[in-house]
């Protein structure tokens, strides 16, 4: 499912007299910077596999949580999460409640009251959850998690006219008053591409899993690089047999100048593995990757050194994760900081906007916003864009060779 850019100074516009430190959550909306927190902001495949908010466990779920509130405000929020789903999923629910609720200890007097609510890890536990959240009087609704549950939930919400921000990375359920802040495969496709034809690498080799991932990537791959001016030189499509797609693109790595391979750290190294018993000098190329690269394996690994992939700046996540250890005592899923951003955002919003807080004007704003893991909108059809880094890998993790952008272009 899915660390992050900060503008160093406040542009003119409205500023809280209490925030004290410039890592604070800044929201950029139009000009101003709402610096609006008195204190804010491991890899991204830590949580399971790219895809891994699209799907609920297959491992029955335990009883339902009841509903409870955090805050106080007049503006009704809901979140929803599947925090009695069974395994990974309830824990990465609790890790992500707890993010949403240190984000509004740390806005500055919130108007704003979360409505928190058990989805059970189900399309029907969400669809239920909504409803009350709606009979409640939520103005918009945060998650749920899982792909399957969002058109539950959206349905829910469209009858009332009211907008989802959801934390699923399957694009696909994404639409009208749907929009998913999450780490979106298309977005480091889009960044290492431009990246990489900015220094002269035009001619990629691409790899990608036979999965829903690869048909992700390969999609956006194959827009972005003759976007770019470039041309895919060789593309082919890998299952549990690497050996044959490795030896068919080592063959035409002669006409390349880059190897995109797109994967979780394992699969990366053994994709490597199988391309250099195909003959390949991975040395002798411009290897390009994901975000899900940030992988200790893949930092150990002789052959992937110098490879680039774009991700967030880890510099957020870093902060963020040592003030989640100090209040909770334990670490923060990666994708914590979804949860994070969404209520900081929704509070910033609920601040400032007056009426039209959560509508698609203000959501969709070609801006952006500034978060923890750095700049993101949402397009108008429910997808977003991030801001990310170009990360070189060396032995010792991830180092930046390119920062991620301070505003967004057109």
């Amino acid at each position: 499912m899915v660390g992050p850019r900060y503008p160093k100074s406040p542009v003119p516009g409205p500023l809280m007299s209490g925030a004290t430190r410039r890592s604070a959550l800044g929201l950029l909306l139009g000009a101003p910077l709402l610096s609006a927190c008195a204190g804010v902001q491991q890899s991204l495949s830590q949580f399971s596999s790219p895809f891994s908010s699209s799907t609920p466990p297959a491992q029955p779920a335990g009883p339902p949580q009841q509903a409870t509130t955090a805050g106080t405000g007049g503006v009704k929020v809901a979140v929803i999460l599947p925090l009695s789903a069974a395994g990974n999923a309830g824990l990465a629910a609790q890790s992500m409640r707890n993010a949403a609720e240190m984000a509004l200890a740390e806005f500055q007097n919130p108007n704003i009251q979360l409505l928190i609510k058990d989805d059970n890890g189900s399309p029907q536990g969400a669809q239920a959850a909504a409803q009350q959240a709606v009979d409640e009087g939520a103005e918009i609704i945060l998650g749920p998690l899982f792909a399957q549950s969002v058109p539950a939930v959206a349905q829910v919400a469209r009858t009332r006219g009211i907008s989802v921000i959801a934390f699923s990375t399957d694009s696909s359920i994404a639409g009208r008053g749907v929009y998913l802040l999450s780490f979106l495969p298309e977005s480091d496709v889009n960044r290492i591409v431009e990246y990489s034809a900015s220094v002269g690498k035009r001619s990629v080799a691409v790899l990608v899993p036979d999965n829903a991932y690869g048909n992700v990537v390969e999609a956006a791959v194959k827009a972005a690089v003759p976007r770019r001016g470039g041309r895919i030189v060789a593309f082919e499509k890998y299952g549990a047999d690497r050996a044959t797609p490795a030896r068919t693109v080592a063959q035409q790595l002669g006409s390349a100048d880059a190897l995109f391979i797109a994967d979780d750290g394992d699969a990366v190294v053994s994709v490597a593995d199988a391309m250099t018993a195909a003959g390949a000098n991975l040395r002798n190329i411009q290897l390009l990757g994901t975000g899900l690269w940030d992988n200790p394996r893949v930092y150990a690994n002789a052959s992937l050194q110098g490879g680039l992939y774009a991700a967030p700046d880890p510099a957020g996540f870093r902060a963020f994760s040592g003030r989640y250890r100090t209040k909770y005592g334990a670490e923060p899923i990666r994708t914590a900081t979804l949860a994070y951003d969404a209520v900081a955002l929704v509070a910033a919003l609920a601040r400032t906007q007056g009426t039209t807080r959560f509508s698609s004007d203000v959501l969709t704003n070609p801006s952006g916003f500034a978060g923890i893991d750095g700049l993101f909108r949402f397009r108008a059809d429910g997808t977003n864009e991030r801001g990310l880094a170009v990360m070189k890998v060396t032995q010792g993790g991830g180092v930046a060779v390119a920062g991620s952008p301070k505003s967004f272009g057109a």
